[in-house]
């Protein structure tokens, strides 16, 4: 069993000006923007794995890879178990791919950490 960070999101005030720094500064380290949705963008070299999106400063969103859809099941229960606000129960998230398998809890700051697991069909 292995788990790593699988991405992660910051929120910033002025999105723009964030894009063109995150643009300039990762440029160097091989890092580009692969998937653009407006007023988030997500950086990577094969896969986005930083996201920049306008929104609350402070405000962060850690999603931690799982290798199985129980573990992200499991994740779940005993996040919620914990005192963890449900924020997204365990699932496909088709809107990021047909094998995102994804939950999403919030912790007592209201940080938004999630597990997936992406799985193969």
């Amino acid at each position: 069993m292995s788990t790593s960070v699988d991405h992660v999101g910051i929120n910033v005030t002025n999105f723009e000006q964030a894009r063109k720094f995150y643009v300039a500064a990762l440029k160097p380290l091989g890092l580009q923007i692969l998937q653009d949705y407006g007023t988030v963008v997500g950086f990577g070299a094969d896969y986005p794995f930083l996201w920049v999106g306008e929104g609350s400063p402070g405000h962060v969103h850690l999603a931690l890879r799982a290798d199985t859809p129980a573990m992200v099941d499991a994740f779940y229960k005993a996040a919620l178990g914990a005192g963890g606000k449900d924020n997204g129960a365990p699932g496909i998230r088709s809107e990021y791919s047909e094998n995102y398998y994804a939950a999403f809890v919030l912790d007592a700051d209201g940080h938004n950490i999630e597990a997936v697991c992406h799985v193969r069909r």
